[in-house]
């Protein structure tokens, strides 16, 4: 698997991830008194999950910029 496939698919497991610890966030709020941690669950995927998107974000752009970069050279 080439690095661009690795990305996106390490960005929707992060996305599953994300969603199950926002759910236990839910699940701890209907207890009489929740873990004050429990609600920095979601913070881990969350932050990998926007290193992993803007990754996904930059990359048509970088496509262009290299590709552009090569044929003003050749011209």
């Amino acid at each position: 698997m080439n690095g661009n496939k690795w990305v996106r698919q390490t960005h929707r497991w992060l996305s599953i991830a994300f969603t199950v610890t926002v759910l236990i966030c839910v699940a701890a709020l209907l207890q009489e008194e929740p873990a004050a941690w429990v609600f920095y669950l979601p913070l881990f995927p969350l932050v990998l999950q926007l290193f992993t998107g803007l990754y996904l974000f930059v990359l048509p752009y970088a496509v262009k910029w290299r590709s552009g970069s090569r044929t003003a050279r050749e011209n």
